[in-house]
């Protein structure tokens, strides 16, 4: 408890040759990255970024870039003619 008694949350370094222990108290502390026996270790690909008052957002990693990116669909209708789209059912899943 005492870990997670702040605003901050970016980081947290675990001691320990107890490798359970590391992992119950890895999953019960809130930080944005957990280090076991390391400190400052970061792959390019694993992201980056702190909880509460430690930044919003990630850096590295597929997290990073949907930071940067939403979801987006376009519909084109290609064939010629008129199309009712209320009234034939086709028009709407087919």
């Amino acid at each position: 408890s005492l870990a997670n008694a702040n605003a901050h949350a970016l980081g947290a370094g675990i001691w320990t040759k107890d490798v359970a222990r590391a992992h119950r108290v890895a999953a019960a502390v809130n930080a944005g990255i957990v280090w076991v026996n390391a400190h400052h270790r970061n792959a390019p690909d694993a992201p980056w970024g702190g909880f509460l008052a430690s930044g919003v957002g990630r850096e590295n990693g597929h997290e990073a870039q949907a930071e940067y990116t939403a979801p987006k669909t376009v519909v084109i209708r290609t064939a010629a003619g008129a199309e009712d789209w209320f009234a034939d059912s086709n028009a709407r899943y087919g």
